[in-house]
């Protein structure tokens, strides 16, 4: 798990840096760390979040490996089979 304010001290900094882990598909999802919720870096609830809330996992392995659960709005089979389990 890399939290957002992780990569960098300014916000463009972060960005750049994020745009080469996505390249690199080193980070393929995006989380919001209070809620503990994951989802596609697409996302359009993600993408309002707060970045000291945002962090970004490798796959989807890893993100429930940390008690994540998947997001309702842009996974929502993942999070019907999660729901039932």
């Amino acid at each position: 798990m890399i939290r957002q304010t992780a990569l960098g001290a300014t916000r463009f900094a972060q960005l750049r840096t994020l745009v080469t882990l996505i390249n690199q598909q080193a980070i393929t999802l995006g989380g919001h760390r209070p809620g503990k919720i994951y989802g596609k870096l697409t996302c359009r609830t993600g993408k309002r979040m707060k970045p000291e809330n945002r962090v970004f996992f490798q796959d989807e392995r890893e993100a429930l490996h940390l008690g994540y659960r998947p997001c309702a709005i842009c996974m929502p089979e993942t999070y019907k089979i999660w729901r039932t389990s």
